[in-house]
C-alpha cells in the first residue's frame, strides 16, 4: 500500500541529547518532531530505516546495524557507538569479505538408515544434514528432497558462497539463471554450480524430487533480488562470477575415462575447470569389486552413494557397509581402500580443491 509507514519505536529520558546523535553522528534526516514547546517525539530516517524517539516511555534499550561500503568515513570510522538513550549501534561492512573458515578434518559416515530428522527449510523444502559437523563451518552438504510436485514458491535470490552445487538425483526440477538464457530441466543424474552471487530461482519440481547441494562455506547468506526478473534478457553463457562460470552438466553427453583410483571410472563434470580449480566434481562407476589402499592431499573430499553398494574400509580399523542414500568424508592421508563393490555402484564425489594428488600404497595399513 502506498500510504503506509513503519517505525521502530525507541525511547529516551530525554529528546534533546540524542537529536544531535542521530542527525549528525549517523546521518540520519529529521522527519518530524513534536510539540514544538517541548519536544517529545522525533522521527528520522536514513539508510534503509525509520526511528520513532519518544520521550517518557520506557522501552528496552534496541540496536541498530548499519551497513555502509565506507566504514571509515561513517561515524568517524568508530564500529560500536552507544547513543544517549541507550541504543547500541553497529556500524558493518556492506559487502564484507568471504570468510572461508579452516577445515577441523574428520572421518565422517552418515547413513540414510540412521534416519536423522528431516528439518522444513527454504521455500518448503526437506533438508538432511550429511556432514553434521560442518568440518568446523568450512561446507555443507544437504540431501534435499520436495515430496509433492509442481510450482515452488521461491524468489530470485543469490547466494554468498564460494561453491556451491546441486546434482539432480532423483526426478527433475526446472530452474533459471541469470545471463544464461531461458528455464531448464535438471533431470536426473545431470548438476549444475552456481557461482557465487548468481540469480536463479527453482520454477517447478516432479514429484519426489531429491537433490545433493554442497555450499562452502556452511555458513552463507541468501539474498533476494526483488528488482530482477528471469530470464532476463542479457545471455552471456561466458560470464564469470567471481572468477566462476556457470556450468550444465548432462550426464547423456558425458565421456567416462579411468579414475583417479584404480578400479573405478568416473565422468567428469568440468567443474574444476570452470571453477579455476575452486572444486571438483565426479560421478563415480566401478570397474572392479575392489581397489588399492590409498590416501590423498585433498582438504575436503565428500562421497555420496547414488546407486549401489559398497564397503568402505580404513579408518582406524573399521569397516562401513554403505548403501544408495549414505554420504562419508574422508580426511587427508588417511588410508582408505573400497571394497565389495557392488556391479550398480555410483558415487557423487566432491573435492576442494578440484585437482589433487592421490597417493597409492600396498601396505594394510
Amino acid at each position: 500500500m502506498k500510504n503506509t509507514k513503519a517505525e521502530f519505536i525507541l525511547s529516551t529520558p530525554e529528546l534533546r541529547d540524542d537529536l544531535p546523535f542521530f542527525s549528525k553522528t549517523l546521518g540520519m534526516r529529521l522527519e518530524s518532531i513534536f510539540p514544538a514547546d517541548d519536544p517529545a517525539v522525533a522521527v528520522f530516517s536514513g539508510h534503509g530505516l525509520r526511528v520513532r524517539l519518544e520521550r517518557g516511555h520506557k522501552y528496552p534499550p534496541g540496536k541498530i546495524k548499519i551497513f555502509t561500503d565506507d566504514k571509515k568515513k561513517f561515524a568517524d570510522g568508530k564500529s560500536n557507538l552507544i547513543a544517549p538513550n541507550g541504543t547500541k549501534i553497529e556500524v558493518c561492512d556492506l559487502n564484507p569479505t568471504l570468510e572461508i573458515p579452516k577445515t577441523h578434518h574428520s572421518f565422517i559416515v552418515k547413513r540414510l538408515k540412521d534416519e536423522a530428522p528431516w528439518i522444513i527449510g527454504r521455500a518448503g523444502m526437506h533438508y538432511r544434514d550429511l556432514i553434521p559437523s560442518r568440518l568446523g563451518g568450512s561446507i555443507i552438504a544437504s540431501h534435499i528432497r520436495i515430496p509433492d510436485g509442481g510450482p515452488v514458491p521461491d524468489m530470485v535470490h543469490y547466494h554468498t558462497v564460494g561453491f556451491q552445487l546441486i546434482y539432480c538425483y532423483k526426478g527433475w526440477v526446472d530452474l533459471v539463471y541469470e545471463d544464461q538464457g531461458p528455464s531448464f530441466r535438471l533431470h536426473e543424474g545431470n548438476c549444475v554450480i552456481q557461482p557465487p552471487e548468481i540469480r536463479h530461482k527453482v520454477l517447478y519440481a516432479s514429484d519426489n524430487i531429491e537433490v545433493i547441494e554442497i555450499g562452502v562455506p556452511a555458513e552463507h547468506i541468501t539474498t533476494i533480488d526483488h528488482e530482477m526478473s528471469l530470464p532476463n534478457t542479457k545471455f552471456d553463457p561466458n560470464r564469470r562470477y567471481k572468477g566462476q562460470k556457470f556450468v550444465h552438466h548432462k550426464a547423456n553427453d558425458a565421456h567416462w575415462d579411468n579414475f583417479r583410483i584404480n578400479g573405478l571410472i568416473s565422468r567428469d563434470t568440468s567443474i574444476a575447470k570452470n571453477t579455476n580449480n575452486v572444486a571438483g566434481v565426479h560421478v563415480v562407476k566401478a570397474k572392479s569389486q575392489s581397489t588399492n589402499w590409498t590416501s590423498h592431499n585433498a582438504d575436503i573430499l565428500f562421497n555420496f552413494v547414488l546407486e549401489g553398494s559398497m564397503t568402505l574400509e580404513g579408518h582406524e580399523s573399521k569397516v562401513f557397509k554403505l548403501e544408495p542414500g549414505d554420504a562419508f568424508v574422508i580426511p587427508p592421508e588417511v588410508l582408505t581402500r573400497y571394497t565389495s563393490i557392488s556391479n550398480n555402484l555410483e558415487l557423487l564425489e566432491v573435492s576442494l580443491p578440484g585437482n589433487f594428488e592421490t597417493r597409492s600404497s600396498n601396505k594394510n595399513k
